[in-house]
């Protein structure tokens, strides 16, 4: 067990923390296989009847994958070793979706990337008035993954291709209409909900009793962005999108431009192909080997290194992106990059 997870059994209820949190519970290789054992432990327990996943600290579930980590793996010559942790996470995602107890994620303060992946998939997903939920990784010249691709392409209308291109931040109320969420608890009221749980931990209710605490979050300013997002995001290439949101007349459309053209090319054009073809794939395990073909690519591509360390190492947020223009991606690179299958699969056979 990881000193970074804690889990604990009491009144029918397995909880398990993240307890990293002076690294915003970002999670390492060493975290997931934690977990991982955690959840293979009490999938057949008689004394866990519900799990509770939440984060230690007052800032977040999760801020991601260990990104730190990943670069050094990364430019270390360790691809095979940022493989195998992909491979491990994922496999936990797809355990946590199809997990035979309700699971309940706690999404209380950031949420991102790696959090996404434990806690967008769980049964009942609850967000907070501090919430700040994102698939942020076209910021770092990488793609969104954790089945963070079958999330977005579900969301309605163009939502999830906007959220997915300019890695933006969703509130609780944004979250519950992109489907990333399903119940608004304000966080004064999170300890009556784990009490709650804890006396009347059933199978079959505690979906019934977060409903219980559930409460309004206000208007979603995502679900306001509908039309304009939905004109210009259905533009066939990020190139395109980006003039659409030229010619319209919304400021937030203009600011949505500014920032496409300072993310990477490559990542662009790869996040967009992932999560439309992504809405053609039957299952979410399909979506992750979609995932993990593209994270072994990008793992070995420039992009990934100078975005981590423009925006992780060095922090001056100036990174320089090879090729540096949507003009200049290779035409194709989508299915080249999907087709080229050299790597042990997700779920090999």
């Amino acid at each position: 067990m990881s000193d970074h997870i804690s889990a604990s059994v009491a009144d029918g209820v397995g909880h398990v923390t993240l307890n990293r949190p002076k690294a915003l519970n970002a999670l390492s290789y060493e975290m997931i296989l934690a977990l991982t054992e955690v959840f293979d432990a009490w999938r057949d327990d008689s004394e866990v009847a519900v799990i509770v996943l939440d984060g230690a600290g007052e800032r977040g579930l999760c801020a991601g994958g260990d990104i730190r980590e990943l670069y050094e793996m990364s430019t270390g010559g360790r691809a095979a070793d940022a493989r195998t942790f992909f491979r491990t996470e994922y496999r936990l995602n797809a355990a946590i979706a199809r997990y035979p107890k309700p699971v309940v994620a706690i999404m209380d303060g950031i949420t991102m990337g790696g959090g996404i992946g434990l806690a967008g998939h769980a049964s009942v997903r609850v967000v907070t008035e501090r919430s700040r939920v994102a698939m942020p990784e076209t910021r770092i010249g990488f793609t969104p993954d954790v089945g963070g691709s079958w999330l977005l392409a579900k969301a309605p209308g163009e939502l999830g291709a906007h959220l997915a291109l300019n890695s933006r931040t969703m509130d609780a109320a944004d979250a519950i209409h992109a489907g990333f969420a399903d119940a608004f608890v304000p966080s004064e009221h999170l300890p009556h909900l784990l009490q709650a749980l804890a006396e009347r931990a059933d199978p079959g209710s505690p979906a019934e009793i977060v409903m219980l605490f559930d409460d309004t979050p206000g208007p979603s300013a995502l679900a306001a962005s509908r039309e304009w997002v939905d004109a210009c995001y259905s533009a066939p290439t990020p190139a395109e999108i980006i003039g659409r949101l030229r010619a319209r007349p919304e400021p937030e459309a203009a600011e949505a431009a500014d920032e496409l053209e300072t993310l990477s090319p490559t990542a662009l054009t790869v996040t967009l192909a992932a999560v439309r073809r992504a809405r053609t794939l039957p299952r979410l395990e399909e979506a992750l080997e979609q995932e993990f073909q593209l994270v072994s690519w990008f793992i070995e591509q420039p992009d990934l290194h100078e975005g981590i360390r423009a925006q992780v190492i060095d922090k001056d947020r100036n990174p320089a992106w090879n090729p540096a223009t949507l003009a200049d991606v290779e035409p194709g690179i989508f299915d080249r990059v999907l087709a080229a299958q050299v790597h042990e699969r997700v779920w090999p056979g």
